[in-house]
């Protein structure tokens, strides 16, 4: 019971933060965390501020849920996210107003910068436009996050996903500075980009990026 209301509040506490972080405004947007045997997932329609760990909604893996308060409408693609990618253990979505224009564009975001690659890859796919809610939509982001941890869904915004909640919540922030970068050079004419190669260097370096366990540094130094 100690994790299950821990997991509810900290998608109480992230669901706040997005506009204080610029990832979102109102009600837009929805997160997902793994749990045992489902997921919790914000509710539809009722506003941040107010929310309260009990009206986070746990469903199962078929979309069964207990109570009065409905899941948040696009459920099926954090279900699909979540079956489909074992790694992952928390769905961010948003839409951030850079990220948001650029999936207008139905463009990706390639690699203007090296911190394109926090995403998993040399550049941040944009899935193909399919009504939200829909289980067109779920498939096509599961194709745009081939290898990837985020994508952009056309005309609708951004998934970022990721080992865990505060993981995925930084790269969703990570993904609309991305996408305002994009923006503002585009209006200079097509950018410059960072070769496949350096790219590659860059996610063998992500690998080993940031706070280590002891045991893994320990290693990495005996094999150099």
């Amino acid at each position: 019971m100690r994790d299950d209301l821990s997991t509810r509040t900290a998608i109480v506490e992230a669901l706040q933060s997005m506009a204080r972080l610029g990832i979102n405004k109102g009600t837009a947007g929805n997160i997902s965390v793994r749990g045992a045997a489902g997921f919790h997932i914000s509710p539809t329609g009722l506003a941040y501020a107010g929310m309260t760990p009990e009206q986070i909604v746990f469903m199962d893996w078929e979309g069964r849920y207990e109570g009065d308060i409905l899941p948040s409408s696009e459920w099926r693609f954090h279900r699909d996210i979540l079956v489909e990618r074992p790694e992952l253990n928390a769905v961010v979505h948003t839409h951030s107003a850079h990220a948001t224009a650029v999936s207008i564009l139905e463009h990706d975001i390639p690699a203007i910068h090296y911190m394109v690659a926090a995403a998993g890859g040399n550049n941040i796919r944009c899935a193909s436009y399919q009504t939200f809610g829909s289980v067109e939509l779920g498939q096509a982001v599961l194709v745009a996050l081939q290898d990837r941890r985020a994508c952009l869904m056309a005309h609708h915004g951004v998934i970022a996903a990721h080992a865990n909640l505060a993981q995925a919540m930084t790269l969703a922030v990570t993904v609309e500075e991305m996408a305002q970068l994009y923006l503002q050079v585009l209006a200079f004419g097509a950018p410059k980009l960072l070769s496949d190669e350096e790219m590659a260097r860059v996610l063998e370096k992500f690998r080993t990026y940031g706070q280590q366990p002891r045991a893994a540094q320990e290693t990495r130094h005996q094999a150099t």
